[in-house]
């Protein structure tokens, strides 16, 4: 079983991606659709699959494998299953830095792709300050500064709001704060795509720290590794990740923390194997979630981080709760 998860997932992915690009208000054929696109044509067909369907679906696959691949080293990093990506500060660094926009106006220049564009930046500038913060600190001092750094990007965030120019602008940036992957395009794959590369190729590196820490921080210095270099690495791949999927969709919550619970089991609660397959289910899960909130009545559109927090939140309580059950 340990074996065939990793294709099994591929090909369910394959098949959601799919489903996703079928899904719509408009009746319009997958391959031909996307044919006519790639050649350059601009048919209903080909700017409904080219510039709406598809970006979607390849950001809800890419932020939902940054975010399940980043909530499962962060987890192995730190041995305890309900740490979250968002500890790293990167997820309310992006948000400031893109509700900078919503409310100076910055960056004129690059039009709709400003918000992803700054909220990069805030990330960037929150995980700096972090690591700064933390200095020569090990991986529990790393994320207790990475929590002072998100609750001080907190405090800005609702001062921008409380400070809003107008209702609208206000409007605005809580609609993206809420998280979606609507009205995106490809240019957004411009973020998310280098930082899911690097950020996956990073951890990667750190595989056998991971499964070195397992079995003990003293067990894994005993085996050669670098243990506080590569928990270094492993804060920083998971930063990218969380602040380049909150620089595109905004805030999509409980991705990262459950999808490696999901997991876990399957892998032998190896968190060298556990990588992988929770990228892909993460993106499963996040495509699913766009696919249902498209398939909802008609009306004001339910916001993609409002489901994925409706349906974590009682998997997060019942995951305590058995956490609690272990402890008695």
């Amino acid at each position: 079983m340990e074996r065939l998860i990793t294709p099994v997932l591929a090909v369910l992915v394959t098949a959601v991606a799919l489903a996703s690009l079928a899904t719509g208000s408009s009746d319009v054929a997958v391959f031909s659709g996307l044919w006519h696109w790639l050649l350059g044509e601009t048919d209903a067909s080909a700017i409904v699959m080219g510039e709406i369907r598809l970006p979607r679906t390849l950001l809800a696959l890419g932020v939902g494998a940054a975010l399940g691949l980043a909530g499962a080293a962060l987890q192995g990093l730190l041995r305890n299953p309900l740490a979250d990506p968002s500890l790293t500060g990167a997820s309310q660094g992006a948000a400031l830095g893109a509700a900078t926009v919503f409310y100076f106006g910055l960056l004129p220049w690059a039009g709709p792709f400003a918000p992803a564009l700054a909220g990069l930046v805030g990330a960037g500038m929150a995980l700096l300050l972090m690591l700064l913060l933390a200095g020569a600190g090990q991986s529990a001092l790393l994320i207790l500064a990475g929590l002072a750094i998100s609750t001080l990007s907190g405090a800005l965030l609702a001062a921008v709001l409380n400070f809003a120019p107008n209702p609208f602008a206000m409007q605005e940036l809580v609609f993206w704060l809420l998280g979606s992957v609507s009205e995106r395009g490809l240019e957004h794959l411009l973020v998310l795509m280098p930082a899911l590369l690097i950020g996956g190729l990073l951890l990667r590196r750190q595989r056998r720290l991971l499964f070195g820490l397992s079995l003990g921080e003293a067990v894994a210095e005993t085996l050669g590794l670098k243990v506080r270099q590569g928990s270094r690495q492993v804060v920083l791949a998971c930063a990218l990740l969380v602040g380049a999927s909150v620089a595109v969709a905004g805030g999509i919550g409980f991705v990262g923390l459950l999808v490696p619970h999901l997991v876990r089991p399957l892998v032998r609660h190896r968190p060298d194997r556990l990588l992988l397959p929770s990228a892909l289910l993460g993106g499963l899960l996040v495509c699913l979630a766009d696919i249902a909130v498209r398939l909802l009545p008609a009306g004001r559109e339910l916001k993609l981080g409002v489901l994925t927090a409706l349906i974590g939140a009682p998997l997060f309580i019942w995951l305590v709760c058995r956490e609690r059950q272990r402890w008695n």
